[in-house]
């Protein structure tokens, strides 16, 4: 097994403690730490991803995988020529207005983390106007994520969306939203780009966004 195979494996297995020292010798052994990340994590945790939507993995599974990647990727990040050359876009992030649920919004920020973009978490509770500043600071941002839990947030989620493309912002980002009262319908009726059922599914659209 090769020290990529066995960094890919141990992302999926969740193995965190020893991630680190795997990264360190493939880097050692003169690995290219692009391939490291592409091939041992990202990969990796692709596979992850569908083991989740396929039910053969649940949360917990998944949340510890996304864990021990992140542990690999800070070893690896100081290798990487120059961070932005390492990640495929901005993606921000953020429970709307009203709503204080975080664990489906930090495990999607996880999963899209994994996918290789660069996480700008704006938290929960997030007023429509911050994450029209949020895409403003950051003209680099291909996506934003919305997230919310409660049926009674749904109004806010579409506020959010509605002063997004009020501000102009449509030519810039993609709007991903999710969560358990939201569906396709809903984000077609708000005007959002994407609707994703999943933590899984989300990374995976992210990376149709911009491709």
């Amino acid at each position: 097994m090769s020290k990529i195979e066995e960094i890919a494996a141990a992302v999926e297995a969740g193995k965190a403690k020893i991630i680190g020292g795997l990264v360190e010798d493939a880097i050692k052994e003169g690995c290219d730490p692009l391939e490291i990340l592409n091939k041992g994590m990202i990969d990796a945790m692709g596979v992850v991803g569908e083991k989740f939507r396929n039910n053969e993995i649940f949360v917990p599974e998944m949340l510890v995988a996304a864990r021990a990647m992140k542990k690999g990727v800070e070893v690896l990040k100081p290798h990487l020529a120059g961070d932005s050359s390492a990640t495929i876009g901005k993606y921000i992030i953020g429970t709307v207005a009203g709503d204080l649920h975080d664990i489906g919004k930090n495990l999607v920020a996880m999963m899209i983390e994994s996918a290789g973009f660069e996480v700008i978490d704006l938290g929960v509770d997030v007023p429509a106007e911050k994450f029209v500043e949020a895409i403003k600071a950051n003209p680099d941002c291909k996506i934003v994520g919305l997230s919310a839990l409660l049926t009674t947030t749904m109004p806010a989620m579409k506020e959010a969306v509605a002063a997004i493309i009020d501000a102009g912002l449509k030519s810039q980002v993609k709007i991903m939203v999710g969560g358990a009262p939201i569906t396709q319908e809903f984000a077609d009726e708000i005007g959002a780009d994407a609707y994703t059922p999943d933590a899984a599914s989300a990374a995976q659209k992210a990376k149709e966004l911009v491709a």
